[in-house]
């Protein structure tokens, strides 16, 4: 470890290095008598190979009303938009811990049944279990009222917010089980109108959730999701037309479709769309019982990669200046696991996501939930932080926007990933190992010419 330490400290700003052991690679050698293979991570600094945002770790809040209910829990509480406590201090506190600031992405499964403070004579309802309608609730209404309150949460907490908005208003049912029709954007421009008087920050407006491809519970075509996208960003630049920047705008907040999401890049043109969002829930339902082999399953956390190649591959062959996020990401979904996903074993998933995620060039990687579900960084109750918030929270701090390359011999069950630090003034270098049993046999070398950092 020293000598890594000395090559590695002529790295120009530092370098936090991660290593997630996710097994015993050395059990097996150890139990047969034999000494542990080495294994060795080399770190290419001479040349940055991606690059975050400076807001790359971001989360969710999600619209569940207290009564949603997966495979026989009620996960959520009052942790959804319309009842989370925002006087509580911890969970001012667990925001402002984030600096530069925590993006919050305000949206999920319900968002497309949300409207948005009608005005005075008509009640703005929230929303009413029932198992007939599509995700097993009625239309909700967000009162300006709480869109006030939730802004001046935002402004004493310091986080930048991107709103999603209601994607299926106005459409209709088509004979392929699709929805059609243009969308209506009336209430949400009355929605962004208000919230650009009110002098509110808004970082990003999103257009929908989970609608692209095969979509959940509802889908729309990609040529009338590239129109409505169009019309998003004229409502948008309207709105915003005296200001001297504008809001991202941001679609379509699905899971990947290679096929459709070409069709919406494609035709919404190489400056239109700010950002590509895309989700991922990778590890199945949260009512797997085996979701820890799943999690410390080096197989199943590589079935990532391709996404985030196919994605990063179709914005640079469309010449599109569009960027990638990944919008929710809960690993299980339906709330996930307790004791799995709100436990110590989920940071193995979490951190190597942001490792991957990262080193595909996505800028914004947002976390479901920052507090709701069995997944929320905060528990959901008391708000005090679960493991995964101190992940998050040492990525923001310590790993900078650039991306290192890393070359790894040994077992596949060591994930490594390198960035330049974060605000480092020194030359020396700031290493991190993430492991489960000794680390004596990993060594690690560094090239030392024409650093980037």
């Amino acid at each position: 470890m020293a000598a890594a330490g000395t090559q590695l400290g002529r790295l120009l700003g530092g370098l936090w290095f991660l290593a997630a052991l996710l097994g015993r690679p050395g059990a097996t050698a150890a139990a047969a008598g034999q000494p542990a293979a080495p294994a060795v991570a080399a770190v290419d600094g001479r040349r940055a190979v991606a690059a975050t945002g400076e807001d790359f770790v971001c989360a969710t809040l999600d619209w569940w009303p207290p009564d949603k209910c997966d495979y026989g829990t009620c996960a959520w509480g009052r942790a959804g938009l319309l009842n989370l406590d925002l006087s509580n201090k911890v969970l001012l506190n667990a925001v402002r811990a984030f600096s530069p600031p925590l993006l919050l992405r305000l949206g999920g499964s319900l968002q497309d049944k949300v409207m948005y403070g009608y005005g005075a004579g008509r009640p703005c309802a929230p929303f009413v279990r029932n198992a007939s309608e599509m995700h097993g609730f009625s239309q909700g209404c967000l009162p300006l009222r709480r869109w006030d309150d939730l802004n001046a949460f935002f402004r004493r907490s310091g986080a930048k917010v991107v709103f999603g908005l209601n994607a299926l208003n106005g459409r209709v049912p088509l004979p392929d089980g699709s929805m059609g029709g243009p969308w209506d954007y009336t209430n949400a421009a009355s929605l962004i109108r208000y919230t650009a008087n009110k002098g509110y920050r808004i970082h990003g407006w999103e257009l929908g959730n989970e609608l692209s491809g095969t979509g959940v519970g509802a889908r729309v075509g990609a040529d009338q999701y590239a129109a409505d996208v169009i019309a998003l960003k004229a409502l948008v630049d309207d709105v915003y037309r005296s200001e001297p920047s504008k809001p991202l705008v941001v679609a379509p907040g699905g899971f990947f479709d290679q096929a459709w999401f070409t069709e919406l890049v494609v035709k919404t043109g190489p400056d239109l769309l700010s950002v590509v969002t895309h989700h991922v829930y990778n590890l199945g339902p949260g009512r797997d019982t085996h979701l820890i082999d799943k999690i410390l399953d080096p197989s199943t956390l590589d079935g990532m990669v391709s996404t985030f190649s196919d994605l990063q591959r179709l914005l640079k062959s469309t010449g599109t200046s569009a960027v990638a996020w990944v919008g929710e990401a809960g690993g299980a979904y339906n709330s996930g696991r307790h004791l799995v996903t709100d436990a110590f074993v989920f940071s193995f998933w979490f951190l190597d996501q942001l490792g991957m995620a990262a080193r595909f060039d996505t800028k914004s990687y947002c976390r479901q939930s920052l507090v709701g579900g069995n997944y929320g960084l905060l528990n959901t109750t008391t708000f005090q932080p679960n493991p995964d918030y101190y992940s998050a929270l040492l990525w923001h701090r310590l790993m900078g926007t650039k991306v290192l390359a890393v070359t790894f011999s040994g077992t596949n069950k060591i994930r490594a990933y390198a960035h330049c630090a974060r605000d480092s003034v020194s030359n020396s270098a700031a290493l991190f190992f993430h492991l489960l049993e000794n680390s004596r046999s990993l060594d690690v070398a560094s090239s030392q010419e024409s650093l980037c950092c």
